[in-house]
């Protein structure tokens, strides 16, 4: 019986997953809001509160959130990540400042304390690869000017992570500060390690991982990551930055199959992981907190949208591309929610899953629309603002004009 009722809980859970990224898909936006109502509405204090298949799910989540990390190591190879990180560094500590310090401010301004504070900024802090690269492509924005700009900020902060998260796993552990440092110097030993070895032998790890056959390719890539993973894991570092060090390990026709193959498997796992955050969350726990997401929210896209100005700036982007580039960057998602879920797990404060899922759901909805009316809105301002032109050369007759031009 209770095998039949886990199948039925968990096809049902796939089931609706998939019927409501259709409907996200039909209406063009994000499907993860949906997905963290699902899971508020079956999780504790929901509708209908799940049994069966909770651990099934919490498995289902826990790989979600590592191939969520692969396929975006995927995206970069080494040498990318090196010559990004040297170029656009300014501009990564300009998006650290602005975006993190609001939601360590808010934190310490609640009362949650110092681990929270670390906590909450990184959650206001990164913004969502998946949503933005879906965003750009729907907006046709691909190849303009500003979108490098967007990639690199991005990159910045996947980078960034590799080292944030290792912390973040210490501090809501309780280790003591001998062994946080300890954690970190291992998380930036193994990940200088794994960024020499792929620039220095990239194509012979390549090479070894490569297979024509899709079967073997995928058996061999899903299972070094997981092993990877858990390794990373037991030595406290993070299961997720050992997903995405192998990621980008991987490179040429290895990380492009492997890619394909992944993500359709990457896209029902991090669905689930979605979930399964949503579950553990209670809807009641959200209006205490509604108005103080809402405000942080306000105030990180604000900062979002101006990192962006900012960057694309010192790129030499014309003003109405640094208007989009600043839209882009507002939308939180998946990283956020892999932040929070680090706490919620650990219990370090109650009110800090259903903030960060407030947070996240406003955002991701408000993402796509800076994006799309951040650039026009700030031009309509500036022609409101901008004195209409009285001269003379306005009221003169035709004939004159054209006279005074020749002139």
């Amino acid at each position: 019986m209770h095998s039949a009722v886990l199948l039925i809980e968990f096809g049902s859970i796939i089931l609706g997953l998939g019927l409501l990224g259709r409907f996200a898909a039909r209406f063009r936006f994000s499907p993860i809001p949906l997905y963290l109502l699902s899971g508020l509405a079956f999780g504790e204090g929901g509708l209908l509160p799940l049994g069966a298949s909770e651990e099934f799910v919490a498995t289902g989540a826990e790989i979600g959130v590592i191939l969520l990390l692969l396929m975006l190591g995927l995206e970069y190879t080494a040498s990318d990540l090196v010559s990004n990180l040297k170029a656009h560094y300014p501009a990564g500590l300009v998006d650290c400042a602005l975006n993190a310090l609001p939601g360590a401010a808010a934190a310490l301004l609640l009362g949650w304390g110092p681990v929270a504070a670390v906590v909450l900024a990184g959650v206001t802090w990164i913004s969502s690869s998946g949503v933005i690269a879906k965003v750009l492509g729907d907006l046709g924005r691909v190849g303009n000017r500003e979108t490098p700009v967007i990639l690199s900020v991005l990159v910045l902060e996947d980078l960034a992570m590799a080292v944030y998260l290792p912390i973040v796993t210490a501090l809501v552990a309780g280790v003591g500060l001998a062994a946080g440092s300890v954690t970190l110097a291992i998380a930036l030993g193994v990940a200088g390690l794994v960024l020499f070895a792929a620039v220095r032998y990239g194509r012979v790890i390549s090479r070894f991982v490569s297979s024509d056959d899709p079967e073997k390719l995928l058996l061999v890539v899903l299972g070094l990551t997981i092993l990877v993973a858990g390794v990373a894991q037991q030595l406290q570092v993070s299961a997720a930055v050992g997903a995405f060090l192998v990621g980008i390990a991987l490179s040429g026709e290895v990380a492009e199959g492997a890619h394909t193959l992944l993500s359709p498997l990457r896209d029902l796992f991090a669905a689930v992981f979605f979930v399964f955050f949503g579950l553990h969350t209670d809807p009641a726990s959200i209006p205490p907190v509604l108005l103080p997401a809402l405000a942080l929210a306000v105030v990180t896209a604000a900062t979002k949208i101006a990192t962006g100005y900012w960057a694309a700036r010192r790129s030499g982007i014309s003003v109405k591309g640094r208007w989009r580039a600043g839209g882009a960057l507002v939308a939180r998602g998946e990283f956020s929610i892999v932040i929070a879920g680090l706490a919620v797990t650990a219990g370090i404060e109650p009110s800090l899953g259903p903030l960060a899922t407030a947070y996240v759901l406003i955002l991701v909805v408000l993402g796509p629309l800076t994006a799309r009316y951040t650039e026009p809105l700030a031009a309509w301002w500036a022609r409101r603002r901008t004195p209409p032109d009285h001269g003379i050369t306005e009221r003169l007759p035709e004939a004159r004009t054209q006279t005074a031009v020749r002139d």
